[in-house]
């Protein structure tokens, strides 16, 4: 993979608000390991509990325990998108200050709660997304940055690690 050369370092601040969260989830979401919602674990709660139910004479609150479980992992599956903002809005770094610098070296995010740095090296590919870029490294983990975020030049530079 060809790594962009930067000249200039470039730095910008920006609030993880809720508007910013949620343009990250529905960017990844698509590109994610969960991309599809998995059905099959809610079936096999439901089906586990109906057997324990009709074909046992266990106490029924186990039966009834599982079908809840289920019930509340297909609520779980319907509204993730709200689950994972509320999770993340209730968070301790929620609506706090980032500052975003891209140089040479990699691409660095520090806020009061957490400071990360993706070398270039250490990124795999390049995802372009309709509002941004998702970064890959060796290990599978995804960080996402906005276009918003960035001027024409930097979206350039990010370009050509997504069309080597």
């Amino acid at each position: 993979m060809q790594y962009p050369v930067f000249v200039q370092t470039y730095s910008t601040q920006f609030t993880l608000n809720r508007d910013y969260l949620a343009e990250c989830f529905d960017q990844t979401l698509p590109h994610g390991k969960s991309a599809r919602p998995n059905y099959l674990f809610p079936f096999f709660l439901i089906a586990a509990g109906s057997g324990l139910l009709n074909f046992t004479d266990q106490p029924q609150i186990a039966g009834w325990m599982l079908i809840v479980l289920a019930a509340l992992e297909l609520i779980h599956l319907r509204y993730r998108r709200a689950w994972w903002l509320a999770r993340q809005l209730l968070g301790a770094s929620a609506n706090s200050e980032v500052t975003l610098t891209i140089d040479s070296e990699g691409i660095r995010t520090h806020s009061p709660f957490a400071q990360t740095t993706l070398a270039w090296t250490d990124i795999e590919r390049a995802i372009e997304t309709d509002l941004g870029f998702i970064l890959v490294d060796g290990s599978g983990t995804q960080q996402y940055l906005s276009k918003s975020l960035l001027p024409a030049d930097v979206i350039e530079q990010l370009n050509a690690l997504h069309h080597p």
